[in-house]
């Protein structure tokens, strides 16, 4: 088994379709060896032997493996990657500066792509070798490279929603939208019709799942409250067993407001999604649930009617507005707005397993979500009901700021370790492999 090194100090940009056909056309060894960070690269013992065996045993068309970072400050740490699935689409799948490729695939893989991308060239090329042979991770710490990016997560979060990072997405879009048409999972923009119909206490409700949250609870209900509408409304509270003085809070504001539902669940093992089955299957829900985190606000008192005249006007099962990055005194926060507008009517719900988020304030068709049901999670509940909900019916978005995020240290992901980054992308992935697999499904009934 031969191998050859080729980086990104070699002058390769990887991000570009010509580095790859120049490394398919000049290899002569069995794999390739790509690394793609501009800093140095210290192979661990038995490195690139353990990768290339890997290969040639498994017929895998790449393998990558877990390594080592160092810091700036001169730091050496671990850093575990995950498993790759079909439906590992995000673009920003970490597979390590250093993989090794079987040429033989390279080539294929190069012929299979008729573009010439700028910066889709390294996702475009690991999608077609995805379809070709399996892509084996090897969860053995195998090198050691320099960090590239030491920011928190939460700051990294948002990178693809940088207008400056279009061009790269309109490219990301096209490589994904094409591969889901080559594996049968690609979703044609017709859609289902939406059934609104039955009898409801009121026409929307605002569900807020709460634990703990009693510095802001209080903010989070009464910009509910506010909401100036020219149809019924309330606002439900799941109050989750909270024990700092949430509860209390709650109780002062429900003695004052009749239109505030405070349901605190029978069960004690719910997250987030749980919480949100308790809203919408309670006798207080109404035609339309429409969503508020226990530490956000809505951006005015026209956001409700707003969302529920998009349902009105579009036949949705579903809604998503868009919503700004604020610190907890609510002063601006970069980026910005956050709008997701590389959705849109004839691609967005195809775009979506690539895209890890899909935006917020959510709102759905309740009789819809009742029969989808929310995953009883505390994370990523709210993309499950993205994906599914978009399999057939139109998602409706608002583009205008409606909402106001605050990023403050209680946030669940303002900084998360690499073990809880790993988790939850690997609990994405494995909705989108789901996902992929049920449109695979739905396409063969056609």
């Amino acid at each position: 088994m031969t191998f050859e090194i080729y980086s990104t100090a070699d002058g390769y940009d990887f991000g570009t379709m010509q580095s790859w056909r120049d490394i398919a056309s000049r290899a002569t060894a069995d794999y390739v060896a790509v690394f793609s960070s501009p800093y140095s690269l210290s192979p661990g013992y038995n490195c690139m032997p353990r990768m290339a065996k890997v290969a040639a045993d498994t017929g895998a068309s790449m393998v990558y493996s877990d390594y080592r970072v160092t810091t700036l400050s001169g730091e050496t740490k671990p850093v575990p990657t995950i498993d790759c699935f079909k439906g590992s689409l995000r673009d920003d799948f970490d597979f390590g500066p250093l993989v090794l490729i079987d040429t033989c695939h390279l080539r294929q893989a190069c012929d299979s792509i008729d573009t010439d991308y700028r910066y889709a060239g390294m996702y475009a090329v690991r999608l077609a070798l995805g379809r070709i042979a399996e892509i084996i991770h090897i969860p053995e710490t195998l090198y050691t490279a320099v960090e590239t990016d030491s920011r928190t997560s939460g700051e990294k979060q948002f990178d693809y929603v940088d207008p400056r990072n279009r061009a790269r997405q309109i490219e990301m879009e096209d490589a994904c939208t094409r591969h889901l048409k080559e594996i049968g999972a690609y979703l044609e923009p017709v859609f289902a019709e939406a059934d609104y119909s039955g009898d409801f206490p009121a026409e929307a409700s605002v569900i807020i799942p709460v634990r703990n949250r009693v510095s802001t609870i209080a903010d989070a209900v009464n910009s509910a409250l506010s909401q100036v509408t020219d149809f019924s409304y309330n606002v439900i509270v799941v109050d989750n067993h909270s024990t700092d003085g949430t509860t209390e809070v709650l109780r002062e504001l429900s003695d004052r407001h009749d239109s505030l539902k405070v349901i605190i669940p029978r069960f004690t093992d719910l997250g987030i999604g749980g919480c949100w089955n308790e809203g919408i299957n309670s006798a207080h829900c109404g035609r339309f649930a429409v969503q508020l985190d226990s530490d956000d606000l809505y951006k005015s008192a026209d956001t409700l009617q707003r969302i529920v005249d998009t349902f009105r006007s579009e036949n949705c099962g579903m809604v998503i507005g868009s919503y700004e990055l604020t610190d907890f005194s609510l002063n601006p926060l970069p980026p910005g707005l956050i709008d997701h507008r590389e959705w849109t009517e004839s691609n967005g719900r195809n775009n979506a397993l690539r895209i890890n988020g899909l935006g917020a304030p959510r709102a759905f068709a309740t009789g819809l979500l009742r029969k989808v049901g929310v995953p009883n999670t505390c994370y990523g509940e709210d993309y499950a009901l993205g994906l599914a909900i978009s399999r057939d019916y139109r998602i409706g978005r608002i583009y205008d700021s409606l909402y106001l995020c605050r990023r403050w240290e209680g946030n669940s992901d303002s900084n998360l370790d690499i073990t809880r980054v790993n988790a939850n992308n690997l609990y994405k992935d494995r909705l989108r492999t789901w996902e992929v697999e049920a449109r695979i499904a739905k396409n063969k009934r056609k």
